[in-house]
């Protein structure tokens, strides 16, 4: 039974049996291990880590894909090694899991930031994610400071995640063929006393504004925030931009506006 790939859920199915075999010795799965696949698709990546895990639990919104998955994994069959959730996965509450979660995906490239944004809101319950993205994405996501790519997602996912690019996908490795190179990457949570930050909200409204203007200075984009006097306290360059700024000094940034 073929499948058609769907554009409004930006399905790239894997087929690179190679690729796929580079990805599940990345993961290093365990049998006890509480793993999530997010769009098991048509299961390349399911089947192998299945043959190592002794369950499996995906998120699938396509209801055909869904029904191919029933098909070989009954849901009404206690034994069954795996766990179908048929829902969106933006909308998906991590906690009815079992932790430490795993989370693996291959992520729809039209929302993979939102997607990102959820999951890392269920950090604390996290061992460790690995997220097949588009390659601009995942460079964006690792990038250090004064790079090109270092931006608001750099950030936001950097003041609690460790971040590893881990390999390169070319577009021949999927079905269709994205127009686009892919990569790997792994998130690690980090330890609750190497997180800086303490009013997350605060934190991101500091560097949303940061970055909203990009080529401007700090002196004019944090102008909301921070006086000249400020800047001279928390010994930071009014005259740089917000890509000249480290996660550490945005969450000094954020603690200080907390406090005054």
């Amino acid at each position: 039974m073929s499948h058609k790939a769907k554009k409004r859920f930006g399905q790239n199915f894997l087929v690179d049996t190679r690729i796929i075999a580079d990805i599940v010795r990345c993961i290093q799965p365990k049998p006890a291990d509480h793993m999530v696949e997010i769009g098991p698709g048509l299961g390349a990546m399911t089947r192998p880590l299945l043959q190592q895990l002794k369950k499996l639990h995906v998120i699938e919104i396509d209801r055909d894909l869904i029904a191919r998955l029933e098909s070989d994994y009954p849901q009404d069959n206690a034994n069954t090694p795996l766990i179908i959730h048929a829902q969106d996965a933006l909308q998906f509450n991590l906690t009815i899991l079992p932790a430490p979660l795993r989370v693996v995906g291959n992520l729809p490239y039209n929302i993979s930031s939102p997607l990102l944004f959820h999951f890392a809101k269920y950090a604390e319950r996290i061992q460790d994610m690995y997220f097949m993205l588009q390659d601009e994405v995942v460079e964006r996501m690792v990038a250090a400071p004064s790079t090109p790519a270092y931006g608001r997602l750099s950030v936001m996912l950097q003041y609690r995640f460790s971040m590893e690019k881990l390999m390169d996908v070319p577009p021949e490795s999927f079905r269709p063929a994205p127009a686009v190179n892919s990569a790997i990457v792994r998130m690690t949570p980090l330890p609750p006393s190497e997180i800086l930050v303490r009013d997350e909200t605060l934190f991101a409204q500091i560097v949303a504004a940061a970055f909203g203007q990009r080529r401007k200075t700090l002196r004019n984009t944090l102008k909301n925030y921070l006086t000249e006097t400020d800047f001279e306290h928390l010994k930071i360059d009014a005259q740089q931009r917000a890509e000249n700024l480290g996660v550490a000094e945005f969450a000094r940034i954020a603690v200080f506006v907390k406090s005054v």
